[in-house]
């Protein structure tokens, strides 16, 4: 049983937000500190960023504008807490406390995924979709319902009929579906808004990355300030993330589907 979201639900959209502020972080500094949250819907876009580096009103104004459409962007920008900042002095060490597994993706969710990915290509609008071993469920904004239908025979199409979906007639906020960014690999900590030094992104990816590649379930846990994880220098941890945001084109990128 999975549930997966597209780009254009409104707690993606939140997410995508949040990611492109942290690229614009590491646009400005190779390891900077950041952590952003958004809440977005009926015309406003609010955002606290918690950072190291910072981010002008034209430049957040422009990442909500592009991604979300005009909103007005309501911005708060703080430093982050000097606790926290003196964690990372003299080295990188894991930025907070966690418990964290990755899953192997299972064929039941690589497919549901792949029919999200397909849908919203046509469409690009808002869509939710599930799957378990009896129901296919296709929830997608602004699209023919019979045409849906034609495409997935057997599946539960719209089943309260059309909808308009989007930031206009739902709200959004980062982390809330992590259900579909993660699918069984979900734990307590969110991936999106957030620097490489938090365990929340680094050490996500990097156990869920182990998992699709060894075929078994991987467990960790990590107590802030750990300069290790499971006898790995968490460095490297860091840099297996690194290279993971990188492969797939950034944080914004990252956002849009999540692991799965």
């Amino acid at each position: 049983m999975f549930e997966k979201v597209n780009p254009a639900h409104p707690d993606k959209v939140a997410d995508r937000i949040a990611g492109a502020l942290v690229d614009l972080a590491y646009e400005k500094e190779a390891d900077p500190r950041i952590a952003v949250e958004v809440l977005i819907g009926h015309g406003i876009c609010h955002i606290i960023a918690e950072t190291s580096v910072s981010l002008s009103r034209d430049e957040v104004e422009a990442v909500v504008n592009r991604i979300a459409g005009n909103l007005v962007a309501d911005y708060r920008e703080v430093p982050q807490d000097a606790h926290l900042s003196d964690n990372q002095k003299g080295g990188i060490r894991c930025g907070d406390n966690g418990i964290f597994k990755g899953v192997p993706v299972t064929r039941e969710q690589k497919a549901l995924s792949a029919i999200a990915r397909s849908i919203y290509q046509k469409y690009g609008t808002d869509g939710k979709y599930i799957v378990d071993e009896a129901r296919l469920i296709i929830c997608q904004s602004n699209a023919s319902t019979e045409e849906l239908k034609s495409l997935y025979p057997g599946a539960e199409v719209n089943p309260l009929g059309d909808w308009s979906g989007g930031t206009d007639v739902d709200s959004g906020a980062t982390n809330r579906k992590l259900g579909s960014d993660m699918a069984d690999s979900v734990t307590g900590g969110g991936l999106h808004g957030k620097d490489l030094s938090k365990a929340d992104v680094s050490v996500n990816i990097y156990a869920w990355l182990q998992a699709q590649e060894t075929g078994i379930p991987v467990e960790v846990c990590c107590a802030i300030g750990d300069t290790s994880i499971d006898g790995v220098p968490y460095r490297e941890i860091v840099e297996t993330a690194r290279d993971y945001i990188r492969s797939i084109g950034g944080f914004e990128k990252f956002a849009e589907w999540g692991l799965v």
